[in-house]
């Protein structure tokens, strides 16, 4: 049976393949839009996590998280997934671990869009 991390992952997981659909310029390449029965268990286990990261975020600020600018909100979900990588991954490459304005625009707009829809849908 799965776990409600299991289900918040599954979930990021969908809205990350929707973000990367709707912004990445030409064909993503597979791994981007791989299914949740493809994705890597480090991954599935940092997607749920960033997911209850923003919920938690979003509940604590009592809605307000709606003033949050779209770049204040992406540069959140892409700093928690930093922070996955580093928990997952011994010595990540730098692309891992890229800062905010080092991400390509597609997955600046792709973070934001994954904050967004946790916070309308949580």
């Amino acid at each position: 049976m799965p776990t409600s991390t299991d289900e918040h992952g599954r979930i990021f997981r969908e809205a990350w393949i929707a973000g990367v659909t709707k912004h990445y310029p030409g064909e993503p390449k597979p791994g981007y839009i791989a299914p949740w029965d493809d994705t890597p268990e480090w991954e599935r286990q940092a997607a749920g996590a960033v997911y209850e990261q923003v919920r938690t975020f979003v509940e604590i600020s009592a809605g307000n998280t709606s003033k949050l600018t779209r770049e204040q909100k992406g540069r959140f979900v892409a700093t928690c997934w930093i922070a996955q990588i580093h928990k997952h991954i011994p010595a990540p490459k730098p692309s891992y671990v890229a800062d905010w304005d080092d991400l390509p625009k597609w997955q600046q707009q792709t973070d934001a869009d994954i904050f967004e829809w946790i916070e309308q849908h949580f």
